[in-house]
């Protein structure tokens, strides 16, 4: 399956990726290359195979919850580079 410029367009503006004109065909290349193999998927018969819900007959070794010691606020915010004594303050991030 051939993934066009249109198509393409549209799944970089969902996923939000911007890429120039060379990035864009190698993109369009790989993508193509995917949906083959997912056509190729479904070509397989899976009657009566059960799904899995994991690839690993591992199972989880759970732990009993404990209730522990705890740090309390001063020692955590102690040597904090800066703090307003509740919360730990930092470089604003987001504009």
């Amino acid at each position: 399956m051939n993934i066009n410029e249109e198509s393409l367009k549209k799944l970089a503006h969902l996923a939000r990726l911007d890429f120039d004109a060379s990035a864009s065909e190698k993109m369009a290349k790989d993508l193509s290359g995917i949906l083959d193999w997912v056509e190729q998927l479904n070509e397989v018969d899976t009657e009566g195979v059960k799904p899995l819900t994991n690839m690993s007959q591992e199972i989880n070794a759970y732990r009993e919850d404990v209730v522990g010691n705890h740090l309390e606020r001063e020692k955590g915010l102690k040597n904090a580079p800066d703090q307003d004594g509740e919360f730990f303050r930092v470089p604003k991030v987001l504009d």
